[in-house]
């Protein structure tokens, strides 16, 4: 089954209704990546991208634009176009000008998701640059944290991630970084990110960086390591409650399980979109219903009709349970 360029709507806590770009081709790896993390939610890969110069099939502008094209009048009710799905969206240094093309065709805001780490070239800086919203990764101020948590590709460096965030954060009127902080813990329930010494490091790395906003949030689906944790909604609360009175109210958000907004689509291919979609995030029955807007009986046998080809399988947390495609 062919991988769309296009896909979703994804139904995201953090964005609302937004309608994904991947930028790389999924031909020989289900994740084209130069970070191999401990949470992602498309499971473990070995084979990292070490630079966006050893990128294989990167998809080009004109593909972006013709994709979009066909599917963004078929939509309603999106909140953003957002660049991101099962690869470093960073890598193709294509992205500014596919940015600056989307604009031609519509006027949703452009968000890019990043893992932050070829913020420190200049290239990437000025892609960026170009989208309305940038959410950037950045789980510790530490290196050695960083790396145990990202395991990277070779030469990705902590202090060039920080100098390009705080590069970015001054880059453009109108535009906003988004800082992600991800919390984790082992299955134990003891941090691995976010003891006293880490959250002193990571407030003094963001009071310089100066992002637009911070996102506290943790794992909420099934993570590529099994020993990793989600924070408890408690323990995160707190963590954001520091935040706030170090960076006030306006600056920090707590981003939990929110509220359901639905979008009107109109339907092509079923089983491909089904397929597009857990191609880039893992969901449970619920998430695809609500994400697509399907109906639960149509989705039932679209989903038996994929796990009986073969082309997903079922994973489980420890109180629900995903469809992820292989």
């Amino acid at each position: 089954m062919r991988s769309r360029i296009v896909y979703g709507p994804i139904l995201s806590r953090r964005l609302g209704r937004s309608l994904g770009i991947d930028i790389i081709k999924n031909t020989n790896s289900k994740k084209n990546c130069n970070y191999d993390c401990i949470y992602c939610q498309l499971g473990h890969v070995e084979l990292k991208i070490r630079s966006p110069e050893d990128v294989r099939e990167a998809v080009t502008p004109e593909e972006v634009s013709k994709s979009l094209q066909k599917v963004i009048s078929n939509v309603e009710g999106l909140d953003y176009i957002t660049f991101s799905g099962t690869c470093e969206p960073t890598l193709n240094l294509s992205l500014g000008e596919m940015i600056r093309n989307i604009r031609k065709i519509s006027e949703i805001p452009i968000c890019v998701i990043t893992n932050s780490s070829l913020l420190g070239r200049e290239d990437v800086q000025n892609n960026l640059a170009e989208a309305d919203l940038v959410v950037a990764t950045l789980v510790s101020g530490n290196e050695e944290t960083c790396r145990k948590i990202h395991r990277p590709a070779p030469g990705i460096n902590l202090k060039e991630i920080i100098e390009g965030l705080r590069k970015l954060a001054k880059a453009g009127i109108g535009k906003r970084l988004a800082l992600e902080v991800m919390l984790l813990e082992n299955e134990a329930g003891e941090p691995l990110n976010f003891t006293d010494e880490e959250i002193e490091e990571l407030v003094k790395t963001i009071r310089y960086i100066c992002p637009d906003e911070i996102e506290i949030l943790t794992v909420s689906r099934p993570p590529s390591e099994k020993w990793v944790r989600p924070v408890p909604e408690e323990k995160l609360k707190e963590v954001a409650k520091h935040f706030i009175s170090e960076f006030g109210e306006e600056t920090v958000k707590l981003v939990l399980k929110g509220k359901k907004k639905k979008v009107k689509v109109l339907r092509t291919n079923v089983d491909e979109e089904v397929y597009a979609l857990l191609l880039r995030r893992p969901c449970t029955f619920k998430q695809t219903c609500q994400s697509l807007n399907i109906d639960p009986k149509n989705l039932s046998s679209v989903l038996e009709k994929l796990l009986g080809e073969g082309k997903i399988e079922i994973i489980s947390s420890e109180v629900e349970k995903y469809y992820r495609a292989k």
